[in-house]
């Protein structure tokens, strides 16, 4: 009997997607289980795999369509169902299939066997790289974008095969096009139209309700980092050794922000109505940036974990989110978040609320700066914070302590292992 291909439900606050890519073709056959369609949503990207074996005998939703969940994709018709039209059919129709399928269609289309995630395919494409030839070092052998990178500046292994003569051939084709034409003339404008991802378009308009739907508020303190960066350098080589990761300052800022929460609980809340939900655990959110748009996993019980455990995780979270293998789980909840734009060299900012958050800490560049300390200037490394809240239910007299009770934990690192 047909099965229909729908939208899952991949998460209580995911109604709608948007289809990325179709995997397989019509007429072609698949397998129970097979990977048919990948999806966009606001968080994660999602495969569709195939409810049954057989032929994939209609696809109702094109590449680039918006859907919703539970609707109806395409159609696979089973092998007793596809024989039967096979038999019915003229002589001179011809099935299509993977081998009739261009050649370049051919070479990025993963075999059954290759797993890869979504990023490693539109690497793929993007680097003319055949994933069956590429050595996945994910998860159960997955193709990462990583490993696509490598093997088209010529990796190792599999990675390392050498070219075909057609592959050798292409470049010598284009070469024949009258380049010329194709560049913009002296003076020439040009304009390039390109739609936003689900997830680029979903983070616009929830920035916008932010902005309408809170009352925002921002202030600023700084922070001397000096006995940070002591620690850190005291410790740098015995922690990695020990942990295998580095000792960042995103573990202090996380271990701080919690004894700052601790002290105003008000700011580990959200709003509902007309109650204040006062949270008494800490799902600590933050912020990575990846290609396809900033997402924000959550520590979970960030209270209950060590230096090394934050760390690990932050690490974890941005691996994976720019290989595009983060969990809708990874995303869900969170009471606060703390976002450093200092990364790429931010120097001040004021951070949009992430709502139903009711504030975010925002972290900033470390300056050498000149600074007063017991009547002489000294220079110091210095940093800028920053806390965006909601002014309807956190007054400004406690969002400033806030921000005062995280530089003394900052600066006196001690004290986060006795907070």
């Amino acid at each position: 009997m047909p099965a229909n291909i729908v939208v899952p439900e991949v998460g209580e606050s995911i109604v709608d997607a948007r289809v990325a890519k179709w995997l397989r073709r019509e007429g072609e056959v698949v397998a129970v289980g097979d990977p048919l369609v990948e999806l966009e949503t606001d968080k994660i990207d999602v495969e569709v795999s195939a409810p049954q074996g057989g032929v994939l005998k209609r696809i109702d939703r094109k590449d680039g369509e918006d859907v919703k969940v539970g609707e109806v994709l395409g159609v696979i018709e089973d092998a007793s169902g596809a024989q039967a039209s096979a038999s019915a059919a003229p002589a001179s129709v011809a099935t299509p299939s993977a081998a009739s399928a261009p050649k370049a269609a051919r070479e990025s289309q993963p075999s059954e066997k290759t797993r890869s995630t979504p990023t490693a395919r539109k690497a793929a494409e993007e680097h003319d790289v055949d994933l069956t030839r590429v050595r996945g070092t994910g998860d159960a052998g997955r193709v990462m974008r990583r490993d696509v990178e490598q093997a088209a500046t010529g990796g190792n292994g599999r990675n390392a095969a050498p070219a075909t003569p057609a592959a050798i051939e292409t470049p010598k084709a284009r070469s024949v096009a009258p380049v010329a034409e194709s560049r913009p003339r002296v003076g020439e404008r040009s304009e390039e139209r390109v739609r936003m991802s689900k997830r680029r378009a979903t983070i616009a308009k929830r920035l916008v309700e932010a902005q309408s739907t809170a009352a925002m508020l921002t202030t600023f303190n700084e922070v001397d980092m000096s006995a940070v960066m002591a620690l850190r350098e005291r410790h740098k080589q015995a922690f990695k050794e020990r942990h295998g990761v580095g000792l960042g300052i995103a573990s202090f800022f996380v271990k701080a922000s919690i004894g700052a929460l601790r002290a105003f609980p008000r700011i580990n809340a959200e709003i509902q109505g007309d109650e204040m939900v006062l949270k008494h655990y800490y799902d600590i959110g933050v912020a990575v940036g990846a290609s396809e748009g900033l997402v924000v996993p959550v520590l979970r019980d960030a209270d209950r974990m060590s230096f090394a455990e934050i760390e690990q995780q932050i690490r974890d979270f941005a691996r994976r989110a720019e290989d595009g293998t983060l969990s809708l789980a990874d995303l869900k909840g969170g009471t606060f978040t703390i976002t450093n734009g200092g990364v790429f060299g931010s120097l001040l900012s004021t951070p949009i609320l992430n709502p139903p958050q009711v504030g975010i800490l925002g972290l900033h560049a470390i300056q050498q700066r000149p600074i007063a300390v017991s009547g002489q200037v000294a220079v110091h490394p210095m940093m800028y914070v920053a806390l965006t809240y909601d002014h309807r239910i956190i007054d400004g007299a406690e969002a400033v302590q806030f921000l005062v009770r995280i530089k003394q934990l900052v600066e006196d690192p001690g004290a986060l292992l006795l907070d």
